[in-house]
C-alpha cells in the first residue's frame, strides 16, 4: 500500500545537494500499517520506518475543576472545562454524573471536531457550608472512561470583631464609668474572614433581652421595680445617641481589617419630680451587631404564600457594650454662698476653700472663669478620686461698693467635636455656680479749701468763696465746658437774646483752647453775654471748601459702595434661601413662615413621635433595631400590587434612581426570600411564588430582574420603579419539561448598579395520585335484600399543583368480575380529591374479589383490591 516514487543519482552527490523522494500512502482497509524504506548510503544502509494511520480522533480532558474557596450565599457559581481534540478526525464524548451533590454540566454529551476544542459549562449551588469533592465520569471516543475532579470548600460568611492590640476575638467592651457630658472612645478590628468582598453596617439592638437603659445595677430588684418612670423614659429613648460608630458601614475585602471607633456619650435619664437622684449612676447594657449586608438568611420569607412575612436576622456578629454614667460630685467648703470681710479700696481679703472630689471612681478637673474684683488661685487643677484640694479666693476690690457675683466653675471632660467625630477633644461638660459677696468701703478724706477768684459754681458755701478740692480731677486740660447758663437770659447782651440756645459755651479762660483748630461750623460764645467768641482758624491745618466737599463726597461713596454691597449680599442669601425651599412642596416659601404654632394634644404627639422616626436618619446615626421595625412597619401599610411604571418618569423618580446607595441604605431595602422554594412541581405545569419587595428609604429605587433560565420566561414584569415606604411583590412563574431536581439563580439589580441574586429551588416530578384505602370491603347495607348491590366508596387525592388525568382499569380473571367503579376517567384538580363509587353485583357466579388498576396520565399506576363481604343466613 506503500509506492516510492524517485530517481536515484547515478553519480555520487555533491556537498549541498540533495535528493528528493515521495513516499505514496494508499490504504486499501481500516488498519494501520508498517514497512521500511532502504537507504544506501556507500557501504552504509540506513532504515527509515514507514507508517500508514487511518484517520482517528485523540480527545484530552482536563482531570479537574477547581472553585477554590468560595461563600455559601446560595448563588450557582460555573466554571468551564475543555475538551480539546488533537486527532485528524471528529471524536464524541459522553458525561455522566450520579454524586450527592447537584451539578448541572452542559452539555452533557456532543462532538468535537479534529484540531478543535469544546467547551463543558459545570455549575455548583453554594446553598450550604460544606466541602465539595465529586467525580465526573467522561467517556471519550478512543480513549475510554475518564474521571474528572470537581471540588470546591464552600465557607460561611464570617464577620469577626478583634481586638486591636491582642487580635482576639471579642464578645464585650467595658467602657468602665465615665461622667454624663463626657465621653469615651474605645477600637476595634473588624475582620473579613471570607474569599470575597463584603458590605457590612452595624445596628444597634435597642429592643434586646438583657439591655439595660440607666438602671443601678447595684441596687436591689424592687428598688429597680418601683422606679417605673424611668423605665417609661428610657423605653421611648432614643439610644443611637448614646453609642456611636465611626464608621458604621463599610465594604471589606477579602481577608482585610478596618479600623472601628467606638464612642460611648452616657445621658442622665431624669425622674419624676421630687426624686433626689443627684448622686445616683445609671448603667447600660447594650448590644451592637455588625451585619453582612445581602445576607441569604436576612431577606424576607412568605408564610405559606400568605401576606405574613417573618423577619429571619441574618448570620451577624454581636458586640455587647457595657458603661456606666457618672454626675459630678464636687462639694465646696464653705460653698457654695461664700461672703469676704469688708474691705477699703485698695485692700484684699481672702477665703481659703476646700475642694473635695466625692467619686469613687473618676477624678474630676476644674477650672474657674476669670471674674472682676475676684482671684482665684489656683485657677484650674485635677483632682483625684476620694481627695480634696485647697483653693484661695481673693476679695481685691478696684472700685467703691458691694459685690455680688455669680462664679462659674467648669468641669473639664473629653467630647466628641461636631466637625471631627474621630478625635476626643477638652471641652467643658458641667457647671457649678459659685456665689461671691463682698462690700468695699470709702476711706475717710481731708478737704482743703482754697479761694475761687473766678466762677462761682452751683454748689458752693455761703459766701462762695471757698471750694472743695480733692476731687481728683485732671487740670492738665483746657476747660472747654457746657454750662446751663444756655438755659437763663439774665447777663445776655441784648445783641444776642436771639442767638441759638445750641451754641457752644466756652469759659472766660480757655483762650489757649479757643485759638486751636477747629470745626469751621461750629460757634463758641461767651458764659454770661453770649457774645461770639473770637475763633482762629489756621490756614495752614484747616480745610479749605473744597477740600471739604471733596472729602465729604469721598465719604459717601465708600458709604454707597459698602451699602451695595450688603443689598448684594441680601439678594444672594434671599436666591440661596428661595432654592433651598424650591421643590414641589414650598414652592419657594419658607415652610411655617409667620405662622403659629398649633395646639397639639396627646394623641397628636404619638402621631408626631411617630413621623419624628420617618425622617432621614443622619450619616453618623447608627441603624437601631426599632427604628427599622417602624420602618418597616410603614413600608407594610403602604402595599401596592400593581399599577408601578416599569422605569423612572418624573425628574424625582429619574434622580433618585440615579443614586449610589450606601450599605446603610441597601440594608433597608429587603428583596426576597432570597431562596425560593417550590417544593414538588409536576411536569408541565405552571406555578408562581412571591418575590417580595419592600423598600423603607425615603427615595425611589428602580429594581431590574435579568432571568436567562427558560423555565422562568413567563416572570412579569421585570422592572419596577419602587416608590418611598412601600412594599410590592413581583410573581415569579416556574414551569419545566425535564423531571428531576432544579437548581438555578437569577439575578436582580437596584439602580443599575448594586446587584443581587435569587436561588429558585424545585423538584419536578411527574403527575401522581393517591388512594384513601389500598383494600376495600364492602358490607351489605342493614335492611336490604342480600340479592341487593353492595356499594362504598374510595377517595382518590391529588397532592401536585397540576391536573391529574386519570382512568380506572380493571382486572378480569377467569371468572371474571362483578365489580364496578365510577367514574371510570376524569380529572382531579390540583391539591383537591374525588369521591369514586365501587358497586359490588351479586350472582350465582360472582366472584367476591376484585382488583382495579388507577392509572394515572403521564403517572403512577395505584392498584386497589376490593372484597364482598356474603353473610350465609341458615
Amino acid at each position: 500500500q506503500f509506492k516510492l516514487i524517485v530517481e536515484n543519482p547515478e553519480k555520487p552527490v555533491a556537498s549541498g545537494l540533495q535528493v528528493t523522494a515521495f513516499v505514496e500512502y494508499y490504504p486499501e482497509s481500516e488498519e494501520d500499517i508498517q514497512d521500511k524504506l532502504l537507504l544506501l548510503i556507500e557501504d552504509e544502509i540506513v532504515d527509515i520506518p514507514v507508517l500508514g494511520l487511518i484517520p482517528c480522533c485523540y480527545l484530552e480532558i482536563e482531570s479537574e475543576i477547581n472553585f477554590g474557596a468560595v461563600i455559601a450565599d446560595s448563588k450557582m457559581i460555573s466554571k468551564e472545562i475543555s475538551i480539546a481534540n488533537h486527532g485528524s478526525s471528529s471524536g464524541t464524548f459522553k458525561i455522566s454524573y450520579d454524586g450527592v451533590v447537584l451539578l448541572n454540566i452542559e452539555p452533557t454529551s456532543g462532538e468535537v471536531d479534529s484540531k478543535s476544542i469544546k467547551t463543558v459549562k459545570v455549575d455548583i449551588c453554594t446553598d450550604v457550608p460544606r466541602i465539595i469533592k465529586e467525580v465526573i465520569k467522561v467517556e471519550l471516543e478512543g480513549h475510554g472512561c475518564t474521571e474528572v475532579w470537581v471540588k470546591a470548600v464552600v465557607v460561611e460568611q464570617v464577620l469577626k470583631v478583634l481586638g486591636v492590640s491582642c487580635g482576639n476575638v471579642l464578645e464585650c467592651i467595658n467602657f468602665g464609668p465615665v461622667y454624663f457630658g463626657s465621653s469615651k472612645t474605645e477600637q476595634i478590628s473588624l475582620y473579613n474572614e471570607t474569599p470575597e468582598c463584603m458590605d457590612w453596617v452595624a445596628v444597634l439592638e435597642d429592643n434586646a433581652i438583657g439591655g439595660e437603659m440607666g438602671t443601678d445595677l447595684q441596687r436591689s430588684t424592687d428598688a429597680v421595680l418601683q422606679d417605673l418612670s424611668l423605665k417609661n423614659r428610657t423605653r421611648d429613648a432614643d439610644v443611637s445617641t448614646l453609642i456611636l460608630c465611626i464608621p458604621n458601614q463599610g465594604t471589606l475585602l477579602p481577608y482585610e481589617k478596618s479600623l472601628v471607633t467606638l464612642c460611648f456619650s452616657p445621658k442622665k435619664f431624669k425622674r419624676d419630680f421630687g426624686v433626689n437622684d443627684s448622686s445616683l449612676k445609671q448603667d447600660y447594657v447594650l448590644f451592637l451587631r455588625f451585619e453582612a449586608v445581602g445576607n441569604k438568611d436576612g431577606y424576607l420569607q412568605a408564610l405559606n404564600g400568605t401576606t405574613a412575612i417573618t423577619m429571619n436576622h441574618p448570620h451577624h456578629t454581636e458586640l455587647a457594650l457595657t458603661g456606666s454614667g457618672l454626675p459630678v460630685m464636687l462639694t465646696f467648703n464653705p460653698g457654695p454662698v461664700i461672703k469676704f470681710k469688708d474691705c477699703f479700696l485698695g485692700e484684699e481679703t481672702q477665703v481659703l476653700c476646700t475642694l473635695k472630689n466625692e467619686s469613687e471612681s473618676l477624678p474630676v478637673t476644674f477650672s474657674f472663669r476669670k471674674t472682676a474684683h475676684f482671684n482665684i488661685s489656683p485657677e484650674k487643677g485635677k483632682i483625684k478620686k476620694k481627695s480634696a484640694k485647697d483653693v484661695i479666693f481673693s476679695f481685691s476690690p478696684h472700685q467703691i461698693g458691694t459685690f455680688k457675683v455669680k462664679q462659674v466653675v467648669d468641669i473639664i471632660g473629653t467630647g466628641l467635636e461636631k466637625n471631627d467625630l474621630q478625635v476626643l477633644k477638652k471641652k467643658t461638660l458641667h457647671q457649678i455656680y459659685l456665689s461671691f459677696i463682698g462690700v468695699c468701703k470709702s476711706k475717710r478724706k481731708h478737704i482743703l479749701f482754697k479761694v475761687n477768684p473766678g466762677i462761682t459754681p452751683m454748689i458752693s458755701n455761703a459766701t462762695g468763696q471757698f471750694v472743695a478740692d480733692g476731687t481728683g480731677q485732671c487740670t492738665d486740660i483746657a476747660p472747654v465746658a457746657i454750662l446751663k447758663s444756655t438755659q437763663t437770659q439774665i447777663h445776655t447782651h441784648r445783641i444776642n437774646r436771639n442767638c441759638k440756645g445750641d451754641a457752644l459755651i466756652a469759659f472766660p479762660n480757655d483762650r489757649a483752647a479757643s485759638i486751636r483748630p477747629s470745626e469751621w461750623n461750629k460757634k463758641y460764645r461767651t458764659i454770661f453775654t453770649k457774645t461770639e467768641r473770637y475763633n482762629y482758624i489756621d490756614p495752614e491745618f484747616s480745610y479749605t471748601d473744597c477740600e471739604r466737599l471733596s472729602k465729604e463726597a469721598h465719604k459717601q461713596y465708600y458709604a454707597d459702595f459698602i451699602s451695595s454691597l450688603r443689598q448684594c449680599r441680601l439678594q444672594k442669601d434671599a436666591a440661596r434661601q428661595f432654592y433651598i425651599y424650591n421643590n414641589s412642596v414650598n414652592i419657594g416659601l419658607k415652610p411655617a413662615e409667620g405662622l403659629q404654632s398649633p395646639k397639639i394634644s396627646i394623641t397628636d404627639f404619638h402621631k408626631e413621635k411617630l413621623e419624628f422616626k420617618m425622617l432621614p436618619l443622619a450619616e453618623n446615626c447608627l441603624l437601631t433595631s426599632r427604628k427599622l421595625a417602624a420602618i418597616g412597619s410603614k413600608s407594610s401599610i403602604k402595599e401596592i400590587w400593581s399599577g408601578l411604571s416599569g422605569m423612572p418618569s418624573s425628574t424625582q423618580e429619574k434622580e433618585d434612581c440615579s443614586l449610589t446607595l450606601t450599605p446603610k441604605q441597601l440594608h433597608q431595602i429587603l428583596i426576597g426570600p432570597s431562596t425560593m422554594d417550590f417544593g414538588d412541581v409536576c411536569v408541565y405545569s405552571t406555578t408562581a411564588k412571591k418575590l417580595h419587595i419592600i423598600n423603607n428609604l425615603l427615595v425611589h429605587i428602580w429594581i431590574q430582574i435579568e432571568i436567562e433560565i427558560d423555565e422562568l420566561q413567563q416572570t412579569s414584569p421585570l422592572s419596577q420603579v419602587v416608590p418611598p415606604l412601600t412594599k410590592t411583590h413581583v410573581p415569579i412563574v416556574f414551569k419545566t419539561n425535564t423531571l428531576g431536581m432544579f437548581k438555578r439563580s437569577f439575578t436582580y439589580t437596584i439602580n443599575k448598579q448594586h446587584l443581587g441574586h435569587v436561588l429558585v429551588v424545585a423538584k419536578v416530578v411527574s403527575a401522581e395520585l393517591e388512594l384513601s384505602a389500598r383494600e376495600l370491603i364492602l358490607n351489605p347495607i342493614p335492611g336490604y335484600l342480600a340479592e341487593t348491590e353492595f356499594r362504598t366508596t374510595v377517595r382518590v387525592y391529588n397532592p401536585r399543583n397540576h391536573p391529574a388525568e386519570f382512568t380506572w382499569k380493571p382486572i378480569i380473571t377467569d371468572r371474571g368480575t362483578a365489580f364496578s367503579i365510577r367514574p371510570v376517567k376524569g380529572f382531579v384538580e390540583a391539591y383537591r380529591d374525588l369521591e369514586c363509587e365501587v358497586v359490588w353485583h351479586p350472582g350465582f357466579n360472582s366472584p367476591e374479589a376484585g382488583e382495579f388498576n388507577l392509572r394515572v396520565r403521564k403517572g403512577n399506576t395505584i392498584s386497589l383490591k376490593c372484597f364482598a363481604k356474603v353473610t350465609v343466613h341458615t
